[in-house]
């Protein structure tokens, strides 16, 4: 168990490490990805057997998900850090002679405090951290106490490289976050609800922290399906998407808006995906991922009674093994609560709105807390990206699902209920460090209109001259 000044001696214990300016050196971090990378291959089959353990999932799905995820994301970082890390010369302009150049320099934060949450416990907590080392900063991880075996071999590997000076993993419940959030942090990254979010946030400003956060979304992700959109193609996509880890995705579909020229035929056609990739038994089906723990089966177990005459796919669990089935309900109105909040479970809800006005459904999307993703399916590729230059959201894809937080030199990130900040690649380098301003004086040839007296009518001229 940790206490308040365990947790104030690791930061202080870091803040030294970091103010002997080693982390400063980039060869410095590009050996520490390195021996970063190396550390996730060698436990492969230790994070594959650690998720399993915690939410069901076979090893073809965490390695795509996470290990293979985080091998680009460092091979990425290492190719690029060299050049991101570089300092921008700027002309300081006419104004400003002879002091003509400026330079911004990419200054790492200091000591920073990773939380992360249990869905993607390896991906959400070494992902961060690989951008917190190519920033050059320290790093604490709270990593989930719900995802017990991936924590405990995350907190086994982590000290198998760096010292607790450098990085080091926190185990442990909110009572540990808290005792984190009380200290003085350079740098906060928080992965999770909207409403621990609300909290960490408030809790960093008491320190003016800089403060970046992953959120799922208070109303949940939409996806809109137009009638002209080929059905079957989207029905496979999103199935697969609703399987994915049992559904506990941040940018998982949260609803469904589909053109009732085309619903039945749609939900059709998703039953038949459902079947099709996981079988007519998936609580029996070993590569069916189960939900996190009891209060999660409960919660989603819960939303399917209260909406039980209206299941028209799926609608059991299996209490020991925590699995329940991807379940659809349908029809849903669009301003019923099931359709307002975030899921984060297998429940699939489908509303039905009329092809001819999918302007009000966007408008309703609008009105309500912005979510971390928006998927659009429809052959009119044009308008659905005119929808999403309008659209306040994360991120998403236009006749696909989740892929774009795969594309390399892209940011994840989200806006409003659903996040701040953003990371991958350069976005995270960016987003733990901050730019430097640094001017060059020049010792002679200065100018002396900018100094007193102001009566001399040569200095106005000049000066509008300059400032034109």
């Amino acid at each position: 168990m940790y206490t308040e000044t365990e947790v104030k001696r690791i930061v202080e214990m870091q803040r030294d490490f970091f103010r002997s300016g080693k982390t400063l050196d980039i060869d410095f971090r590009i050996r520490q990805l390195q021996r970063l990378k190396k550390l996730v291959l060698e436990h492969r089959t230790d994070i594959e057997d650690a998720l399993y353990n915690d939410l069901g999932r076979t090893p073809l799905e965490a390695y795509f998900c996470d290990v293979g995820s985080l091998v680009l994301e460092i091979n990425e970082t290492i190719r690029g850090i060299r050049k991101w890390a570089k300092p921008e010369n700027h002309f300081s302009g006419i104004h400003c002679f002879p002091s003509v150049i400026t330079k911004a320099y990419k200054m790492p934060y200091g000591v920073s405090l990773i939380i992360s949450p249990f869905n993607f416990p390896f991906m959400l907590s070494i992902g961060v951290l690989i951008a917190s080392i190519a920033g050059g900063n320290t790093a604490v991880i709270k990593a989930s106490s719900k995802s017990t075996s991936s924590t405990a071999l995350l907190k086994k590997m982590i000290a198998e490289i760096f010292p607790e000076k450098y990085v080091t993993v926190l185990d442990g419940g909110h009572d540990v976050a808290d005792m984190c959030l009380a200290q003085r942090f350079d740098k906060i990254f928080y992965t999770g609800s909207p409403k621990v979010g609300v909290h960490v946030l408030s809790e960093a400003a008491k320190n003016l922290t800089s403060t970046a956060l992953e959120l799922g979304g208070e109303t949940g992700n939409w996806c809109i399906i137009r009638k002209d959109a080929d059905l079957k193609d989207a029905a496979r996509k999103i199935a697969f998407f609703k399987l994915l880890n049992s559904g506990q995705i941040c940018t998982n579909i949260n609803q469904i808006a589909v053109a009732e020229e085309v619903s039945d035929e749609f939900v059709h056609e998703l039953k038949k995906a459902f079947s099709k990739q996981i079988g007519d038994d998936p609580l029996n089906n070993p590569e069916y991922p189960h939900l996190i723990g009891k209060t999660a089966y409960d919660k989603c177990a819960g939303i399917v009674n209260d909406y039980r005459e209206r299941v028209v796919y799926g609608g059991k669990g299996d209490e020991s093994s925590l699995k329940y089935e991807p379940t659809v309900i349908y029809p849903v109105d669009i301003d019923e609560e099931l359709v307002q909040k975030e899921l984060f479970c297998p429940i699939l809800p489908v509303v039905k709105y009329k092809d001819s006005a999918v302007r009000d459904v966007l408008n309703t999307i609008s009105e309500r807390e912005h979510g971390l993703t928006l998927y659009i399916f429809t052959r009119n590729v044009e308008w659905a990206k005119k929808v999403m230059q309008r659209m306040q959201f994360g991120g998403g894809c236009i006749n696909e699902v989740c892929l774009h937080m795969m594309v390399k030199g892209v940011p994840f990130n989200g806006v409003g209920h659903s996040g701040m900040g953003a990371y991958h690649g350069i976005w995270g380098f960016d987003e733990f460090t901050h730019p430097t301003t640094v001017l060059i004086g020049a010792t002679k040839g200065n100018l002396s209109m900018r100094e007193h007296p102001y009566g001399r009518s040569w200095k106005r001229a000049l000066i509008e001259l300059f400032e034109r």
